[in-house]
């Protein structure tokens, strides 16, 4: 159902996304920066046993040198020496020495020269080649000198420059800072660049003498530099053993905001953490305390100290690509997000000493591992924090829902390719979140302590991981020793979707047979073979008396196969759920009996109160989606709704909201659109009425559930709504400063779409008026207001005259698409659009066919949104009107016919069903009022 799925992917990036990033910041590192990493892996037949490093930036030149010593070990014979050095780094072979060490009897340790005949870089790969005279035999200890000179970048790659306006002296300062995640260590200096390779660095940097240069370790002395004048040499403690990529450091004019530093984690062996900063007239106290409690609260749950004496925290403004750079021994943060509220960021970044530097992961391919172990703690240590009050109720539903939206596609990820790895974290994150669950929260925790001290200061892999979480599991007595958590998360996380459970119980048995397959919800489902994906899926069945427990040790699990039955269910009288409080990313299907129990349990207020929170909206979730997937019948999701005249929390609202959009704009064309806006009345207006006027302090879950029923409501013409926009409107428009502050922006739809013609060209006066000073995104706004709010042709006929024929300068080639986007929301939008073009072909034709991109466009956004038979046929006049002519677009508009297709299959089938329902439940309504 390729409409369906274009509709509600927007609505979930409007809705559901935007909660996302409001619940917590996500930073795309995982595909951004390890995508696309080369395998320029390095033979083992030689090792690293430490660093030794000098590094001199000049910072006005914009230039580094340095030299590295590298203690090596050969662990087979061999003649040449490889390792990593970036095309952007400058060795010359004449001054690279190699020296085998030897010990006597004495246990004297003396320097032999080996004869270095030629050097040099692989063909397009950074490996660096040194060919030696004579063979290295197994177990020789050599020391590699090398000296190097590169480049400080401006992007946030190898050691890269940046500014900062001084927030004292008001000049412009600059810092240096270090990003060598993923591997861009070797723009540094040349080394064994690979996580692997875990080994102690010895280092010293140069410095302006007016400048402090922050390292993962404490400084150990400072001399002047023997050479530079001006310049001072700063030597660092030795580092534990450590993979290149922690390797870090800043130097700027920051100063640390305590004198002193400050050690509140309430034990001396913690590290002391200092907060470094523009800005010393900030209130960094509160910050540091959370800091603080951030570390004690992970050393808490671990039982296990960080070996690091100190954490030194840099708030640096307008730090560039990344919100935060972590490395081992240093937070590099953006002020502004270090200045935020909340505590998920910092949980996230100093988690990462612990699984990230102390232990880290072997080779890249892990860092989806890495990042959702990390993001999955984060979250509950924030739980444990607060409460999860920045949350606000939202995780982990929202990345759940986006989850089940993306992998329910024919083909995921077929638009944005780069969230193809974000996915996949999110979606490890929620196995983590389930394993947390099933296992049990105190099997999983000591499971994880496990795994850190058995790979502290190594590297680990996936299943290094689930071995430990295993163990722990069979030991505690919460996983059969039959079983592995391996073959668990592997299912999951190996097989890009997720599976859909469906329940058919047999009442006088007491017995139900349990399903699973791949849960699609994008028609057709002729994904290949999908009868071979299986998942290993916790079944925990909770009954009316067992809903509100907090146990959630798996009942059965579904080891993989297609079909298992389960006993000793409750009476024929009494409702089952499955997947209470989304333990597991998968949907849940009923009989129909079981489905009619719930939705009749939930009218009641004991009914209300007795099911947690987030099952309700998990109950309500998956019904309106299995009936999209033709799974469920669109009269019992329509009977799961209503209970919400009843329902006042904000977490079981939000997916409601997303229905209400995306139902409402696919069925707009359709005779049961009007009645689909009355049942939305009478849904929301209770609840609008009972949340009143907007309250000082009031909950924010407050205010955007009011914000969000007050838009519904006045789009689906709820009069006292309608009302108060055109008035709020009206006194906008009087008024000389017209800057969209000064009204509510959920008022301007309803004034365009229900408002007179003169109220809608007001507003398109405002835009060819709209002054460069104010905000772009302001504009943006205003014209999506003007293009997707109307319900009259007339308005969007005579924005498409402006646009498409007259050629005003008012609106740029971006406008225009914008524009056409725009109007494919709505059916009102989409077809005055293909009546437009088709009544202006020739000029229309003329003027964009060589424009590819808007061309395209065009006839997509004309033709692609239609559902019904009654749509179809008007695409297909409109295609043999014109048939041969519409060039780029041919194959845009034959698609959009054989997808108009199959949805008018869908509208015949469903739409029915859904007019009845609506129909009778508003007689029942009127009748009763």
């Amino acid at each position: 159902m390729t409409n369906i799925r274009g509709i509600y992917i927007c609505v979930i990036l409007m809705l559901c996304a935007i909660q996302i990033k409001a619940t917590v910041k996500r930073d795309i590192d995982v595909s951004s920066l390890y995508m696309g990493i080369s395998e320029d892996r390095l033979p083992k037949e030689i090792v690293p046993l430490s660093y030794e490093v000098q590094i001199e930036p000049n910072i006005e030149e914009q230039t580094f040198s340095g030299y590295i010593k590298i203690h090596l070990r050969w662990i087979n014979d061999l003649k040449k020496i490889s390792l990593h050095a970036h095309f952007d780094l400058t060795l010359e072979d004449k001054k690279i020495k190699l020296k085998q060490m030897t010990t006597d009897v004495g246990n004297r340790t003396t320097l032999e020269d080996i004869t270095i005949l030629r050097g040099g870089r692989l063909p397009r790969k950074s490996i660096y080649v040194l060919h030696l005279k004579e063979l290295v035999k197994k177990d020789s200890e050599c020391m590699l000198e090398i000296p190097f000179e590169g480049n400080i970048w401006e992007t946030a790659d190898g050691l890269f420059r940046g500014h900062y306006t001084n927030s004292t002296t008001l000049d412009q300062e600059i810092y240096l800072a270090t990003n060598l995640k993923p591997n861009n260590a070797r723009r540094l200096f040349p080394c064994f660049d690979e996580p692997g390779f875990k080994v102690p660095f010895t280092v010293s940097i140069a410095r302006p003498t007016d400048f402090t240069t922050i390292f993962n370790t404490p400084l150990l002395r400072t001399d002047p530099h023997p050479l530079l004048s001006n310049y001072m040499l700063d030597y660092f403690d030795t580092t534990p053993p450590m993979s290149t990529f922690t390797f870090g450091f800043v130097v700027s004019k920051l100063q640390r905001w305590n004198n002193e530093p400050i050690n509140e984690t309430s034990n001396l062996s913690s590290p002391t953490i200092n907060i470094w900063s523009n800005q010393l007239d900030a209130d960094f106290k509160e910050i540091h305390e959370k800091l603080c409690l951030t570390y004690t609260t992970i050393k808490d749950y671990f039982n296990l100290t960080i070996p690091l004496p100190k954490i030194d925290v840099l708030a640096i403004p307008d730090l560039p690509t990344a919100d935060s750079i972590g490395i081992w021994g240093i937070l590099i943060m953006r002020d502004t997000e270090l200045l935020k509220k909340g505590n998920f960021v910092l949980s996230r970044e100093l988690l990462s000493q612990w699984i990230g530097s102390w232990i880290t992961p072997e080779w890249w391919s892990e860092a989806n591992i890495n990042k959702a172990l990390t993001s999955f703690l984060a979250a509950e240590f924030v739980m444990t924090m607060d409460g999860g009050v920045e949350f606000n109720g939202k995780y982990p539903m929202t990345i759940l829902y986006s989850l089940y939206y993306e992998l329910s596609k024919r083909y995921p990820h077929s638009r944005i390719t780069k969230m193809k790895q974000e996915t996949e974290s999110f979606k490890t994150e929620l196995v983590f979140r389930m394993l947390n669950f099933t296992l049990g929260k105190f099997t999983f925790q000591n499971g994880l302590r496990s795994f850190i001290l058995n790979h502290k200061y190594k590297t680990f892999t996936g299943d290094d991981l689930w071995v430990a979480l295993s163990n722990q599991a069979i030991k505690d007595g919460t996983l059969d020793s039959h079983f592995n958590v391996s073959d668990i998360a592997k299912s999951w996380i190996n097989q890009n979707r997720l599976p859909l459970i469906t329940v058919n119980r047999d009442y006088d048995k007491a017995t139900a047979i349990i399903d699973q397959k791949l849960y699609l919800r994008e028609r057709p489902h002729d994904v290949p073979e999908k009868d071979k994906m299986l998942w290993w899926i916790p079944i925990l069945v909770s009954t009316p008396d067992s809903i509100n427990l907090s146990n959630y040790t798996s009942y059965v699990w579904m080891n993989g196969t297609r079909q298992i039955n389960i006993a000793n269910l409750p009476k024929s009288n009494q409702f089952i759920i499955i997947n209470k409080e989304e333990i597991g990313p998968f949907p849940v299907n009923y009989d129909q009996q079981n489905w009619n129990m719930l939705s009749n349990f939930l009218q009641t207020a004991n009914g209300r109160s007795a099911i947690p929170t987030y099952t309700r909206a998990k109950l309500l979730h998956d019904a309106w989606n299995l009936a999209y997937a033709g799974e469920l019948s669109f009269a019992t999701a329509f009977d799961m709704t209503l209970f919400m005249r009843y329902e006042r929390n904000h977490i079981v609202w939000s997916p409601v909201f997303t229905f209400i959009d995306h139902f409402g704009r696919y069925i707009d064309m359709s005779e049961v659109h009007k009645k689909f806006e009355q049942y939305t009345t009478i849904l929301l207006a209770p609840l609008y009425e009972e949340l009143g006027p907007e309250s000082e302090n009031e909950d924010p879950s407050v205010t955007e559930m009011r914000k969000l029923a007050k838009t519904f409501l006045c789009r689906s013409g709820y009069q006292p709504c309608i009302a108060e926009a055109q008035k709020s409107f009206e006194l906008w428009s009087n008024e000389p400063d017209t800057s969209f502050d000064r009204i509510p922006k959920e008022y301007i739809c309803p004034v365009f779409k229900w408002g007179s013609m003169d109220e809608w060209k007001l507003g398109l006066k405002h835009l060819s008026q709209f002054p460069k000073s104010r905000p772009q995104s302001e504009r943006t706004f205003l014209l999506k207001m003007l293009v997707g709010c109307p319900s009259e042709q007339e308005k969007i006929n005579h924005l498409l005259e402006l646009v498409l024929l007259e050629s005003s300068s008012n609106f740029t080639e971006n406008d225009i698409l914008l524009i056409l986007n725009t109007l494919t929301g709505g059916s009102v939008g989409y077809t005055s659009l293909l009546k437009f073009v088709s009544k202006h072909w020739t000029l229309i034709q003329e003027r964009f066919q060589n424009n590819t991109n808007l061309w395209d466009k065009l006839i997509g956004s004309a033709t692609g949104m239609f559902a019904t038979k009654e749509g179809y046929n008007m695409v297909k006049d409109f295609y043999d009107q014109h048939r041969g002519e519409f060039g780029s677009a041919q194959h845009i508009i034959e698609k959009s016919l054989r997808n108009i297709k199959e949805e008018a299959q869908w509208s015949d089938q469903n739409l029915p069903v859904i007019e009845e329902w609506l129909e009778t439940y508003l007689s029942k309504t009127t009748t009763s009022n």
